[in-house]
């Protein structure tokens, strides 16, 4: 796999299809995802990714502070960071709450629908969410407020857009029979349009950007997010990224700004601390997922990264969060 694979993997994404929203002009609408276009498929994730695949028409879509895009049929938008966003034929009217428009399932419907407009050109949109779990990702924060893939351009995109025109057949029949598919596409789409912003980005000489699009630091990369949990060792990520250990070791630390296990020592870190301030998980799992064999060495870790021990450090910030603002 490329690295943005490597590392969407391991953000763990889970996801569906939540709504089938039928438009025809003029028409405009406010939408967010919320918990309960969640609920179907899973609790509500830590981080919540929008998207919207466009079946039929056209319409203009527009994160507040940012200027409005165009999508049309074979479009699909994603929301890195599910920004509250407005919807329509056009954006000059006043926006209606999608909330208050959605029917629920049944009676030949086989998703949560919206129809909604006046008399004019019809747009049709399948709706869902991709969300992760996963503490600490330095993807996410980096990506911009909206990503735009017409479906089309994506490296698989006849099978792709295949598949996607196949479910919504299947909704117009009032029928879903496999909306994990969906989530699966909806994943690899999220990898073809980082990977199209991330060819999009000017060339810096150093940073994480930079690494990941180094061929060799990339691969290093993608393995350590995709995989924390493994025994790295720089000699081990040398030879999986085909250099020598000493050559891998400076151009990471080139690009990085720190040698490789710093890296990856501080990230899992991050994530534990993450999973002991928003979780109730015991010491024991967290230091297996953060890569130590015993909750010992994960103890003493922790206390060099954070000056506290982990169980005291989470009493800490418990205490905090009951006391409130």
């Amino acid at each position: 796999m490329d690295p943005i694979s490597d590392i969407v993997h391991g953000l763990q994404l889970s996801g569906g299809l939540f709504l089938d929203a039928q438009f025809s002009a003029p028409w405009c609408i406010v939408a967010r995802v919320g918990p309960e276009d969640c609920h179907p498929f899973s609790g509500t994730p830590r981080h919540l990714i929008a998207y919207h695949y466009v079946t039929e028409g056209q319409l203009q879509l527009q994160v507040t502070g940012q200027a409005p895009i165009n999508l049309s049929r074979g479009h699909l938008v994603l929301l890195p960071h599910n920004d509250e966003h407005r919807l329509g034929s056009d954006l000059t009217l006043p926006a209606v709450g999608a909330d208050g428009l959605i029917r629920p399932a049944g009676a030949g419907l086989a998703l949560p629908s919206i129809r909604y407009g006046g008399e004019g050109a019809r747009t049709r949109v399948l709706c869902g969410f991709l969300g992760s779990e996963t503490p600490g990702e330095p993807l996410l924060p980096l990506l911009p407020a909206v990503l735009v893939l017409r479906v089309a351009d994506a490296a698989t995109g006849s099978w792709i857009e295949s598949s996607l025109q196949f479910a919504a057949r299947q909704l117009a029949s009032g029928r879903l029979e496999s909306p994990a598919m969906l989530a699966r596409l909806a994943e690899l789409l999220f990898i073809e349009a980082v990977n199209g912003w991330l060819r999009s980005q000017p060339l810096v000489s150093r940073g994480w950007l930079a690494g990941l699009r180094d061929p060799v630091v990339g691969r290093a990369l993608g393995l350590l997010h995709g995989r924390p949990d493994l025994r790295w060792t720089t000699t081990l990520l040398a030879r999986e990224a085909g250099l020598s250990r000493s050559a891998f070791a400076e151009r990471f630390r080139m690009l990085l700004g720190e040698p490789p296990m710093r890296y990856l020592a501080r990230w899992r870190m991050q994530g534990a601390a993450r999973q002991l301030a928003e979780s109730s998980l015991p010491l024991s799992r967290i230091a297996l997922e953060a890569g130590y064999d015993s909750e010992a060495a994960f103890s003493r870790a922790f206390k060099r990264a954070f000056g506290l021990p982990p169980a005291a450090w989470r009493r800490r910030r418990h205490r905090g969060a009951d006391r409130g603002p």
